[in-house]
């Protein structure tokens, strides 16, 4: 296992390690893969957009955590996503999670005095809180559980962090989203609508906002649907709509119509595996579009997205 990936994997355990203490190990719990996985930003969810679900394997009245660590491989770019949660009495959701993204197509802005093989690091601080609902008792009702969330990010960009500034983008920013799961049980079917208030680029990792007055929230839908093939495999999908905040000043930049900062909308198409009651993989395709298009000849970033989560 490469060094990076050695300390990724340390950190996470080290975090999960962190809040173990604070679990209640129960016989009992949520059924497999109701409470989702861990998402990139650290919420319970899918792998791209959070659900209403609180994280980790406690009801109510019990204490929860998870730690998990994610590989993202496209075309150009890499991401590792390594972090933890802690679930409340299955009211309250803490989260933690740090995001590596290795930028190497960078490199072609030496002249601006980008590092060649930078990295872009991002720290997510989160937290949901349910509002109504239960995704498991009301399964046989058509009432959703519904919960609000929050994720404060701050960018570590290195020597990008003048050139993001420049593109009018600020290297800190808060999301904030409401979400509704609704799980048919008797089908096997687990639905949700996740509505994001946003001036994120690609996530925060482009920083947040942009000139040419780019800098205000966005209303940003997100759609998950997940099949129980079994009571530990499911399948599904995602579909991210992304705010395309540096595009204008991207063609100010390089030319009218250029799209050379565009951003595109992230999907994928998963499957979760809960070998046990405490672990759970996922493996999906992603379409994440265009990353920086002008630095990597237009092309779409598509790839593989690899996920492990510890739960209790």
């Amino acid at each position: 296992m490469p060094q990076k990936q050695r300390h990724a994997l340390w950190a996470a355990s080290t975090l999960f390690a962190l809040a173990s203490p604070l679990t209640t190990f129960a016989d009992t719990g949520k059924l497999l893969l109701t409470g989702g996985v861990s998402s990139i930003d650290g919420a319970a969810g899918g792998g791209l957009t959070p659900w209403a679900v609180i994280g980790s394997n406690a009801t109510d009245g019990e204490i929860g955590a998870t730690a998990h660590l994610t590989r993202t491989v496209v075309k150009d770019y890499a991401l590792t996503t390594y972090g933890a949660a802690v679930g409340y009495k299955n009211k309250v959701e803490l989260s933690i999670a740090t995001q590596d993204f290795d930028a190497g197509p960078t490199s072609a802005l030496a002249a601006f005095g980008v590092t060649p093989g930078t990295h872009l690091k991002m720290d997510i601080f989160g937290a949901k809180f349910k509002l109504a609902g239960n995704a498991v008792l009301d399964s046989d009702t058509l009432m959703p559980q519904i919960a609000v969330g929050v994720e404060y990010k701050r960018l570590r960009a290195g020597t990008m962090g003048p050139v993001i500034e420049a593109l009018g983008g600020k290297l800190s920013g808060t999301d904030v989203y409401l979400s509704a799961t609704k799980l048919f049980l008797d089908q096997g079917i687990l639905v949700n609508g996740t509505l994001r208030a946003t001036k994120a680029n690609q996530n925060g990792l482009l920083g947040f906002g942009g000139a040419l007055g780019e800098d205000k929230y966005k209303l940003m839908p997100e759609i998950s649907m997940a099949y129980l093939l079994s009571k530990n495999i499911a399948i599904g999908a995602e579909y991210r709509f992304k705010p395309n905040n540096l595009e204008k000043v991207g063609n100010s930049v390089f030319g009218a119509n250029s799209g050379a900062l565009r951003e595109d909308d992230w999907k994928d198409i998963f499957i979760a595996y809960a070998p046990t009651k405490n672990v759970s993989l996922t493996l999906a395709y992603v379409d994440l579009g265009r990353i920086a298009p002008a630095l990597v000849a237009n092309r779409k970033q598509t790839g593989v997205y690899l996920s492990a989560q510890v739960a209790y």
